[in-house]
């Protein structure tokens, strides 16, 4: 055999030493199985990743307030607070306005002094009528001392008949002269009065019209005058106005109980009563306007103030009027016991308790408690999860 063909028989060593590495790695792999594991959820970790990422499509509701007394309402209808007694106080008397004693806010009582014109020439008039009475009735008193002087001597016979009747004469002429005197002076003290500006009734100043200086001629549109000085309202006889559509008359009644809410103080409500109707249409908005006085009186309350009033079926105890945390229906999961919290893109699945149905709302209590504003999803659909990432579309 050639030398050539003895080379050929010989065994190649040097591809050995690869081959054994990685079956030697590959041992090593076998013989710990986490690291299969890890790399099996690696793998598929990186399959599931677009998946994962996708956002859902969902709409959503808003955790909201809700009254018991919503589910017993037959009616809504907006208005405003208005006073029954209000009045702009001016003075019967023209003159120039010299002391004002209220400002917007003040309370008053009936016949306090508001203010005051200048009444210094009609004081000085009552001033001369007081004196006229103090002389009338001097005279009336030395006139009434000579009758009895000229009666004594009358019976004496000392005196005739006719100076009796003189002395009588004069006696009665003095007392006429004290009456016309003291209706002298009651006529002064009017005028005088007439210059002083007093409260009408209990109540507050709303505004005021007029400042020291301002000429007040009541009954006159003289150029620069003013008429009413101030404005005041009883506060005890603050109701609403609300217009009621005719068409919905056979709902309401006087005594009727009501809940009325004020845009000022949104999460207070405050019991109503229908006062009374105004017994005529508005030919215009086909309305009734309906007076609704209030049963709880706070201080807060104020004319004019925008307000929404509930006419309601029945009257409601005050655990009934109390705010719920509520959810429309629709926001429940399909056991009722769930719903999904949307928070920063993602859902958290809740866990709550569903409470009274007030219409379209449910009552739910959770821990922890769920805000007023707070976004859920509206009807979700067995695919949503826990954590799963969404996307807010409007209906």
């Amino acid at each position: 055999m050639s030398e050539t063909d003895l080379s050929r028989l010989r065994l190649d060593r040097s591809a050995a030493p690869a081959a054994s590495a990685r079956a030697s790695r590959f041992s090593r792999f076998r013989r710990r199985p986490w690291l299969i594991a890890a790399a099996a959820v690696l793998g598929g970790g990186l399959l599931l990743l677009p998946w994962l990422n996708r956002e859902v499509e969902v709409e959503t509701v808003s955790v909201t307030t809700a009254y018991p007394y919503q589910g017993a309402t037959l009616l809504n209808a907006a208005g405003y607070v208005v006073a029954s007694r209000k009045a702009s106080v001016a003075s019967k008397a023209t003159g120039r306005l010299e002391w004002l004693g209220v400002l917007e806010g003040s309370r008053v009582k009936a016949g306090d002094i508001l203010a005051r014109l200048e009444n210094r020439d009609v004081q000085a008039q009552a001033d001369q009528a007081g004196a006229g009475v103090v002389s009338a009735q001097a005279e009336l008193k030395d006139a009434a001392a000579a009758l009895e002087r000229a009666k004594d001597l009358a019976q004496k016979k000392f005196l005739s008949g006719a100076s009796l009747d003189t002395a009588q004469a004069r006696f009665d002429k003095a007392r006429a002269a004290v009456a016309v005197a003291r209706a002298n002076q009651r006529a002064a003290e009017v005028t005088v009065e007439q210059t002083l500006i007093r409260a009408p009734f209990d109540g507050v100043v709303l505004t005021k019209t007029a400042n020291i200086g301002d000429v007040i001629t009541p009954f006159s549109s003289a150029t620069e005058s003013k008429g009413a000085v101030v404005t005041m309202a009883d506060m005890e006889s603050l109701e609403v106005e609300a217009d009621v559509a005719e068409s919905n008359l056979s709902k309401i009644k006087v005594g009727q109980p009501c809940e009325i809410q004020l845009d000022a103080f949104p999460d207070l409500r405050f019991r109503g009563e229908v006062s009374r109707l105004v017994p005529t249409v508005d030919r215009s908005k086909a309305t009734v306007l309906t007076k609704v006085r209030f049963v709880d009186r706070d201080e807060r309350i104020l004319p004019e103030m925008s307000a929404k009033v509930a006419f309601l079926e029945k009257a409601m105890a005050d655990g009934e009027r109390q705010p719920l945390i509520a959810v429309h229906k629709d926001a429940l999961a399909a056991d009722g016991k769930h719903l999904f919290l949307i928070e920063s893109g993602r859902v958290k699945q809740l866990a709550v308790t569903a409470g009274r149905k007030i219409n379209d709302l449910v009552e739910i209590t959770s821990e922890p408690p769920l805000a007023p504003g707070a976004k859920v999803v509206a009807r979700p659909g067995e695919r949503l999860g826990d954590g799963a990432k969404v996307k807010v579309v409007s209906k």
